[in-house]
């Protein structure tokens, strides 16, 4: 059977029905649970939104302070081999990044989590000692404090892509349950309701069309059976009377010799 412009093709049948109602019944709920989290994610996005743009002017202004320590470090120690003397000395990172997995309406967002290595010592602990160490120590803190910034801002940006692109995909989901398959589904099934209702009066018809042919023919069969009882009944009156007029003839007048 071909379908309809906004319907499926199905038979319309009491079976059809029942499966079509539970369709729709399964898409209105997940619709709902798809909105409802759609609408968590949603508040979460913007959440982080907010976030990324302080993390982002925190980190504007971390970094402008390191920049001007680092100019701080380099006017004090007078040449510019400070960076080659601190990556000489380093042997082993202290400073880490871990990761772990938070889950937000069945989305698994990744959070990047920056921590120190304790028990480690400061490998270039004597860089600047001639001249300024100070300044050393300080540009060091305000460069941690970056990184630390930084490695927050990377786990903002990063929940941020996922979440627009998750967010993206449920709402085309729940439009299209929307507006495509509990409309097409609800057309569905008026179909198969107006389609049984008319097999329901075409049944209906057909009976009282049968109906009426059994009473006709009942009708007639009681009217032949009503002159076959007739023409008996009259059959066997002429009988009695002839065997009557055999018998004697009761107006004859009597004969005198």
């Amino acid at each position: 059977m071909s379908s309809g412009a906004g319907r499926e093709a199905v038979f319309p049948t009491r079976q059809s029905l029942g499966a079509m109602k539970s369709k729709l019944k399964g898409a209105q709920i997940g619709h709902d649970l798809l909105k409802r989290k759609s609408e968590a994610l949603t508040k979460r996005f913007r959440e982080i939104t907010k976030r990324i743009d302080d993390a982002k002017r925190k980190m504007g202004r971390v970094m402008q302070i390191a920049a001007f320590s680092l100019a701080e470090v380099t006017y004090a120690v007078g040449n510019s081999s400070i960076g080659y003397q601190i990556t000489e000395s380093v042997k082993q990172a202290k400073f880490r990044v871990k990761t772990r997995q938070e889950n937000v309406s069945g989305v698994f967002l990744p959070q990047f989590e920056s921590w120190r290595v304790e028990g480690v010592s400061s490998d270039f602990g004597m860089t600047g000692l001639g001249k300024g160490g100070q300044q050393v120590q300080k540009c060091r803190e305000t460069y941690t404090r970056a990184v630390e910034t930084l490695v927050e801002l990377a786990s903002l940006q990063t929940a941020f892509v996922i979440l627009d692109e998750v967010i993206k995909v449920v709402n085309r989901r729940v439009n299209a349950i929307e507006h495509v398959i509990i409309p097409r589904t609800e057309n569905t099934i008026k179909y198969i309701n107006s389609e049984l209702d008319e097999l329901d009066r075409e049944e209906f018809f057909r009976l009282k069309k049968v109906k009426g042919v059994k009473e006709r023919a009942k009708a007639e069969e009681d009217a032949e059976r009503s002159k076959k009882a007739r023409r008996e009944s009259d059959k066997e009156n002429e009988q009695n009377g002839e065997s009557k007029n055999v018998l004697g003839d009761e107006g004859d007048e009597d004969v005198i010799f």
